[in-house]
């Protein structure tokens, strides 16, 4: 979940700091079990909260985001206190001295937290399988911003990954437009849009993270002294303000007529953990991961949900479908993939 904050250029070279050193025989399994750990967990969120919101249960979705981000605090407090076997105190002067780039999470945390709202609502309207294409469009939204805002050139091979996911998007909209009938278009077209505001605000939030915060980085507290925890409790603390703000504008009457975690199911509970616990341990492992090995897992997660979602929910897929889904599935590879250009030309 706070993958989406992540450049690509963070996570690769994250993962040369990180990973073991090459030539060794644990590497390609322990990529193997990443791109595994990655994939499954992508499917297994979205499909569980699809089968949660497909009823369209009265549960307040503010409380289901808030409920993740106040699990995640307590486990990353409890990880600093057991396993890193530091004090309170430690989490206080790490806020303390970095202080400023907690203020400039503001935005990046809004943005993460509007995408964990916005799937509610768009599993709420659309397949898990339509769901799991649609969100790629990510990528073009990144890729737009990087260029309009940071000025970037993107390579040959990059700018035709993008016409085949936009190709690929267009493709899944016209067979999910035609599997519709009246009576839940209007459902439809509010999936569509939330999917899309998951897009844009993922990519915002990445060309915010690249060109703002990471400048500030090298005159901010030295970050090898403390573990990936305490970045999580720092965003984690900062999205509960927002989050609570947000709660209390949108659904204060409902709230205090009713209390915050009113008509909340088991299944909702479930959810709320997996993508807490989920977003935490991807989070975790997602430093020994380079770019080409998250597109693998964003590709292998894909066609996962859709034929488990044809499996579980008997959605309807047909050959309109899989097209789309392979546009998609090239895409991102190709976007992803190193020296291809050489290859290709």
């Amino acid at each position: 979940d706070t993958l989406a904050l992540e450049s690509n250029e963070d996570i690769e070279a994250s993962s040369k700091i990180m990973e073991p050193p090459p030539g060794e025989n644990g590497v390609i399994f322990d990529n193997s079990r990443i791109l595994a750990l990655l994939a499954f967990q992508n499917c297994f969120k979205n499909l569980l909260m699809r089968h949660v919101m497909k009823e369209r249960p009265a549960f307040l979705t503010s409380a289901a985001v808030i409920l993740v981000e106040i699990i995640k605090l307590v486990l990353c407090v409890g990880y600093i206190l057991l396993v890193d076997k530091r004090s309170l105190g430690s989490i206080y002067e790490f806020l303390r001295e970095d202080h400023r780039h907690s203020m400039l999470l503001g935005i990046p945390a809004a943005a993460y937290s509007f995408q964990m709202s916005m799937e509610y609502v768009a599993l709420a309207n659309l397949d898990a399988a339509v769901f799991s294409v649609l969100v790629q469009c990510k990528l073009l939204c990144t890729a737009t911003f990087s260029v309009c805002i940071l000025r970037r050139k993107l390579r040959f091979i990059q700018i035709i990954s993008l016409v085949l996911l936009t190709a690929g998007v267009m493709l899944i909209n016209i067979n999910n437009n035609k599997q519709s009938n009246l009576q839940d278009e209007a459902d439809t077209t509010k999936g569509v849009i939330a999917t899309l505001g998951i897009a844009v605000s993922s990519g915002l939030a990445g060309v915010y993270t690249e060109k703002v915060i990471k400048a500030q980085r090298k005159a901010s507290v030295a970050r090898q002294n403390y573990s990936l925890a305490y970045m999580q409790v720092q965003l984690a603390l900062v999205s509960l303000v927002l989050l609570g703000i947000h709660a209390v504008v949108k659904d204060y009457d409902m709230i205090r007529d009713k209390g915050l975690f009113q008509n909340f199911t088991n299944g909702a509970f479930l959810s709320v953990l997996n993508s807490a616990i989920g977003g935490l341990v991807v989070a975790a492992v997602l430093k020994y991961a380079d770019a080409v090995l998250k597109g693998y897992a964003t590709a292998v997660s894909v066609v996962m949900t859709g034929l488990l979602s044809m499996a579980l929910f008997g959605t309807k897929l047909n050959a309109l479908y899989f097209l789309g889904i392979v546009n998609v599935v090239c895409a991102v590879l190709l976007y992803s993939g190193k020296n291809l250009d050489k290859h290709a030309c």
